[in-house]
């Protein structure tokens, strides 16, 4: 009898992730309000509300959150809209 194979996707995506090298950070601000912040990250970010909500508390409470990870020239727009909506926002390699 063969033994089950153990690949999951989940290994990939995070190989996946790293290949691409670049990160997307949100620093937090004094300005802007949660639902604000929300909004930005599920219209530009494509986030379900879930994630963005995610991403808004841990941006709150440890100053800043890596919100998406990929190429530089998948993040660039990115971070370019969110700049536009007076977020701070920095791609890091």
């Amino acid at each position: 009898m063969e033994s089950p194979k153990t690949h999951t996707q989940e290994n990939e995506d995070i190989e996946t992730l790293s290949d691409e090298g670049c990160r997307l950070l949100l620093y937090n601000d004094d300005v802007h309000t949660f639902d604000y912040v929300i909004k930005a990250l599920v219209d530009i970010c494509r986030h379900t509300v879930g994630q963005a909500e995610q991403c808004a508390i841990i941006v709150h409470c440890k100053g800043k959150c890596v919100i998406k990870n990929g190429s530089y020239e998948t993040l660039l727009p990115m971070h370019t809209s969110l700049l536009d909506k007076q977020l701070t926002t920095e791609i890091v390699k």
